[in-house]
């Protein structure tokens, strides 16, 4: 019993002892958690901090432990811990039914608050249920939640949450403020100045309204009170409100057309964000140009980009009349067609138009052609007052494009005097530019419409002329005589610039028609009395050459002594020609002494082979014949390309056998058909050698040499003969189409025939002349492949013009490179260098190509034309190997001669190289003479208006640099590389505009930083 006493004792001591342990525990975590909540009170967080973990890690109370929880994150908050929102996002997630749930929603609302997230405070604050929380939370809530909201671009819901606390004393004159300035911006300037009265009347609000006063007056329209307003806050503002105020002083002055007043405030404006808007450049230019400071009005309006709306349209429109009157037609062509495209306003844009029609005329347009241009004005205003103004244009605008085709359609059928008289001149000009352009039929076309209109004597006489020289050009010798014997009887010839050298003209008709008298006549007259001397010097030429065709050897001589004696001229073909005439006058000793002479004097002449073969000839007439023999030999030797080598070899040989030696013979005949065997000279040389060796007895040792050679058939010589005699015949008569029958078929029956190598040559010109000219080169390439002949230089140039004009260039080099080797006329020369130049740049080998441009440069007697298409070639390959001072130099000298499309090109690499140095203003004046003057060739055009647009930028107009670009992606629309390089140019340009320019629209311009940024303006008071 006693013991069981002592179990009870025990077992209650035991269980009060527990309890009283608890209770103990328990008291001392809620005395730590009001200890944490005094100092957390105290705002002591760090130290509240550590007590509410110390109570949330040891209590064992639910309650007590949630509670201690949600302050500890709570205190973490309030020390801007990180994640300490992810941590009070836990509790709520971990504690839902939790009474702190509702503060710990409001918690993390204000804690993005404080750090400015109001996009995720608003998030929260969302949340809160208002009315669980006290009082002074409630109004803390609300006008957090209001800003927030306002800050979110929310004025609706800030609104109605500043309202409720816009009587409280901590946060009533902050919310009147943001009500205030919401009604600012709502334009609902009645209710926005009563509250900012009342937040100017709270002494403990130090906010100034003045910006906001002389704002609301300025947009109310009450500009002198916006003034007052505005100039009393500007002594004491800050630099971002003086700004803002010079811009609403600026602005009022201009709307009350008070311009000078305006000009010092809108100039002292800094932009929005230290930008402009094209609104901005616009009051400003506007004002410079009612003062009719017009630079300065350009410098503001030409910086107005992309706008497309009735203040744009007015900028451009007085940007334009500022260009017109500071004398930049050009720079108010671009912005007068801008203002045309525009339609705010019917009658600006038809002014526009007006005088975009008018300033084309007297410029020229690059964008479109100036015709088009007058027509687009007439079918959009017939019936405006300036119709009939603008359509009498049309014909010189086309005249001016060099259009002539459609200013003679236009004139086409008019009985008016006046027209027709218009229509014979273009029709006369037309012609003159197509004989130019060596288009010689389509330039008698319409020299004979030009004679259709006799009105002007003149021109009449000036139109015979030169289509007689069209006829003489297409080889219609009857007819050019015909026409300068015309031109010869007009009264008006004798006042022309032509008349001077009409016996000139027809002394070469008659020698080309092969009336050696008559053109002795006309050489005769003209020569003695001509003022050119190139032309004295040639006539006296011709007039030699005439009397030596007619068989008069005397006066040939002295006409040939008259050009010799005319210094600084080639004179070696009239030497030549007069050592020659002595020949013919029994005077053989002299044409030798002439003849070797000729050969001293001209050591590079064409004729050197020519004047030695004569010499060898003449030695044998005069029975010299070792001195024959040297001066055969000096061809073999010196001259071995000699079209004349199969002659004189044979000559050599024939001398050996006259003076019997005819083992010399036997070698020299032998080497002339194994060298020349297409010659006429080898079968006579075959000939030659079966004599010698049926003289010797050896006729077995002719008949093995002479069945090797391949293209001799003793037994069917005579066949030959007869088969090609019956071809050339009709082919020396005239008769084409049986001579090339005749030459085809000889060729197929003996196509390694004795006289295969004429046959090839002739059958290949005569389908050359009749245009078949592929099929000329199978019969060209025979002559080629044979031994260089009198046919080779003609074969091998006629072959290469084919390949040249397919643009086969690969096949053309290799045979324009032999044409330079053997080549013995200087023409010929010429065409080699000349085309090899051209096709070493097509084939993209520059280097070569500048090594042929030199050697044409340094050609005798070479054109004009030549030497320029040699610069030119130059230019364009240094440039394609980046050698941009070689190329400049180059074109500077193409550009003085230049006509047409080249011209075009020269004028583009002008401007470019000016740009490039920096000299953008003269790189603008080339551009325009090359707009306005050679329209013709958009290509270049368009690219110099990009270079164009480049100097305008650089000058600081960006209006002309901007707009020129985006035209040209409609006007440049059919070459794509062009279009590309404005595009890439306009964004560059664009993007550095846009820098001080708000108005310039980007493809993509999204920056949340910068959206924040635009509050600004008003949010200078609070700060949490």
């Amino acid at each position: 019993m006693k013991s069981f006493a002592v179990v009870i004792f025990l077992s209650f001591f035991a269980f009060t002892n527990g309890f009283a342990q608890q209770s103990e525990e328990h008291y001392s975590d809620i005395s730590t958690f009001q200890q944490a909540l005094d100092l957390f009170q105290k705002k002591q967080f760090a130290s509240a901090k550590i007590l509410f973990a110390r109570v949330a890690e040891s209590s064992e109370k639910r309650q007590l432990k949630s509670n201690a929880k949600f302050y500890e994150v709570s205190s973490a908050l309030k020390l801007n811990e990180a994640n300490a929102a992810i941590a009070m996002e836990d509790f709520i997630r971990s504690h839902p039914t939790s009474n702190k749930k509702n503060e710990a929603v409001f918690e993390i609302g204000n804690y993005y608050f404080g750090v400015n997230n109001h996009n995720q405070a608003r998030r929260w604050f969302n949340q809160v249920d208002v009315y669980n929380l006290n009082k002074e939370l409630q109004s803390e809530y609300y006008f957090k939640f209001a800003y927030a909201s306002f800050k979110s671009d929310d004025f609706k819901r800030a609104n109605t949450y500043f309202n409720r606390v816009k009587n409280h004393k901590e946060y009533g004159s902050q919310a009147k403020y943001y009500l205030g300035y919401i009604a600012y911006a709502e334009n609902d300037y009645r209710k926005a100045k009563e509250l900012f009265d009342e937040v100017e009347a709270d002494p403990n609000f130090n906010q100034d309204m003045a910006y906001f006063k002389s704002d609301m007056n300025f947009k109310s329209g009450n500009f002198e009170s916006a003034i007052a307003a505005a100039k009393e806050k500007l002594q004491k503002a800050n630099y971002q409100e003086r700004s803002q105020l010079n811009k609403i002083i600026g602005e009022s002055y201009f709307n009350l057309e008070e311009y000078e007043e305006a000009i010092p405030y809108l100039e002292a404006y800094e932009g929005d964000r230290c930008k402009w808007n094209n609104t901005d450049h616009y009051q400003l230019g506007y004002a410079y140009f009612m003062q009719k400071n017009y630079p300065k009005a350009v410098s503001e309006f030409n910086k107005i980009i992309g706008g497309k709306d009735k203040v744009a349209q007015n900028a451009y429109y007085h940007l334009a009349q500022s260009y017109l009157k500071s004398d930049a037609k050009s720079e108010a062509l671009n912005a007068f067609k801008n203002v045309s495209e525009l339609d705010f306003d019917k009658e600006i844009q038809q002014d526009a138009f007006l005088n975009y029609a008018k300033l084309s005329y007297e410029i020229g347009n690059a964008y479109t052609s100036v015709p088009e241009v007058l027509t687009q004005f007439l079918e959009k205003y017939p019936n405006s007052q300036e119709a009939n103004q603008i359509g009498s244009l049309l014909v010189g605008a086309y005249l001016a494009e060099k259009n002539y085709e459609k200013a003679l359609y236009l004139l086409e059928g008019s009985r008016n005097y006046e027209d027709k008289k218009q229509y014979q001149q273009i029709a006369y000009a037309y012609a003159i530019e197509l004989f130019k352009e060596r288009d010689y039929s389509a330039a008698k076309t319409y020299f004979n419409k030009a004679l259709k209109q006799a009105i002007d004597k003149k021109i009449v006489a000036k139109t015979q002329f030169w289509n007689a020289e069209v006829d003489y050009l297409l080889g219609n010798y009857t007819d050019a005589i015909v026409g300068f014997k015309q031109f010869e009887g007009s009264t008006s010839a004798k006042n022309t610039k032509e008349f001077q050298d009409l016996n000139y003209n027809l002394g070469y008709a008659y020698f080309k028609n092969k009336n050696y008298e008559q053109a002795q006549i006309y050489f005769e007259k003209f020569a003695p009395i001509a003022k050119d001397a190139a032309l004295q010097h040639d006539a006296f030429v011709r007039l030699g050459d005439a009397y030596f065709a007619s068989g008069t050897y005397w006066p040939a001589m002295e006409a040939y002594n008259k050009a010799l004696g005319m210094p600084n001229f080639n004179n070696d073909y009239a030497f030549f020609q007069k050592s020659l005439s002595y020949g013919f006058v029994d005077r053989n000793q002299r044409k030798i002494e002439e003849l070797q002479r000729f050969l001293s004097e001209f050591k590079s002449s064409a004729y050197l082979d020519n004047a030695l073969y004569e010499l060898g000839n003449t030695h044998v007439a005069e029975n010299e014949q070792n001195k024959a023999l040297t001066a055969y030999q000096k061809i073999i030797d010196q001259h071995p390309n000699s079209a004349l080598m199969p002659r004189a070899l044979s000559k050599k040989g024939l001398i050996f056998y006259n003076t019997n030696k005819s083992e010399e013979a036997l070698v020299t005949f032998k080497k002339l058909v194994s060298d020349y065997p297409n010659s006429e000279q080898a079968a006579q040389a075959v000939n030659t050698v079966r004599l010698i060796y049926i003289d010797q007895g050896k006729t077995e040792m002719y008949a093995a040499w002479v069945s090797d050679l391949d293209f001799m058939d003793v037994a069917d010589a005579d066949i030959d003969n007869a088969t090609y005699e019956a071809a050339e015949k009709p082919f020396l008569d005239g008769v084409n189409e049986k001579a090339i029958a005749g030459f085809q078929k000889y060729l197929a029956q003996f196509p390694k025939g004795i006289h295969a190598l004429k046959a090839n040559f002739y059958l290949g010109q005569l389908l050359y002349n009749k245009g078949e000219k592929e099929e000329s080169l199978v019969y060209f390439e025979e002559v080629i492949q044979s031994s260089t002949s009198e046919f080779t230089e003609t074969a091998l140039s006629r072959s290469a013009q084919v390949y040249l004009e397919n643009e086969d260039y690969t096949n053309a080099i290799p045979l324009l490179k032999q044409l330079e080797e053997k080549a013995q006329f200087t023409q010929n020369v010429i065409f080699a260098v000349s085309n090899l130049m051209k096709a070493y740049y097509r084939t993209d080998n520059f280097e070569e190509t500048i090594a042929y441009a030199d050697k044409v440069k340094q050609l005798k007697s070479v054109e004009e034309r030549a030497i320029n298409d040699a610069y030119l070639f130059s230019a364009r390959a240094n440039m394609k190997l980046d050698n941009e001072t070689d190329a400049e130099k180059a074109y500077a000298v193409v550009e003085e001669s230049a006509s047409g499309k080249l011209a075009a090109e020269a004028l583009y690499y002008s401007a470019y190289f000016k740009h490039q140095q920096g000299n953008f203003e003269a790189s603008t004046e080339v551009v325009k003479e090359l707009t306005k003057n050679y329209s013709r060739y958009q290509e270049f055009g368009f690219k110099g208006l990009i270079i164009m647009a480049k100097n305008f930028f650089a000058l600081d107009d960006a209006f002309n640099a901007t707009y020129i670009l985006e035209s040209l992606e409609k006007s440049a629309a059919k070459y794509p590389e062009i279009v590309d390089e404005a595009r890439e140019e306009l964004a560059k340009m664009k993007r550095k505009i846009a820098e001080k320019n708000s108005s310039v629209e980007l493809d993509k311009e999204t920056d949340d930083e910068e959206t924040e940024e635009k509050k600004s303006e008003v949010d200078r008071v609070i700060k949490f």
